[in-house]
């Protein structure tokens, strides 16, 4: 019985100290990496070649900014905020993957992007802990379906459509940088 107690009480100490360790992650790279993937986006911006018409400027109404998403999320626990935001990128990932042969950023700019991305998703994963594996939200999965249709192949992959998205995916990194840097001040 002894020996019982004895080993749920070291394994307990062992996870509670790996899950802290595990956060060292956002407290010294989260800042730098946020930073990083925001000074990509807006060089894919201004490597464009300009030549999007700017008659359409915005994401298809029907499409919407998940403000309230957000907004549940900033109420949310530390850990529901990680997942949120690792699904935000993750799934951004795979919006980029898609054909994108007509963006007017080089792809290499593109390709480095997407790599500081997948890294901080990966980062923030790992502060999140296993125990706490968290079920995919469908309204942030249907929300990229819906750029993906109502802007990408409406607009039939365009250059113009795929600046709409970048523009759209900044604001993302601006709003997960804000969700998650409120966990570093708490």
């Amino acid at each position: 019985m002894l020996n019982g107690i004895f080993f749920v009480c070291l394994s307990l100490s062992l996870w509670t100290s790996g899950s802290s360790l595990s956060c060292k992650w956002m407290q010294h790279k989260f800042q730098q990496f946020s930073k990083n993937s925001l000074v990509l986006i807006d060089s894919m911006g201004n490597n464009s070649t300009n030549t999007t018409n700017t008659t359409n400027t915005t994401v298809d109404a029907r499409v919407g900014f998940p403000n309230h998403l957000y907004n549940q999320a900033s109420k949310a626990s530390a850990e529901d905020k990680l997942s949120f935001t690792v699904q935000i990128l993750e799934e951004m990932v795979v919006l980029f993957e898609e054909d994108n042969s007509k963006a007017s950023w080089e792809e290499i700019r593109e390709e480095n992007f997407l790599q500081v991305v997948t890294q901080v998703a990966d980062g923030l994963r790992s502060c999140i802990g296993s125990h706490s594996y968290k079920r995919k939200n469908k309204k942030i999965q249907m929300y990229f379906k819906r750029l993906s249709s109502h802007v990408l192949e409406q607009m039939d992959n365009s250059a113009q459509a795929w600046e709409l998205i970048r523009k759209e995916m900044k604001t993302h990194l601006v709003r997960a940088d804000l969700l998650c840097s409120s966990l570093l001040t708490n």
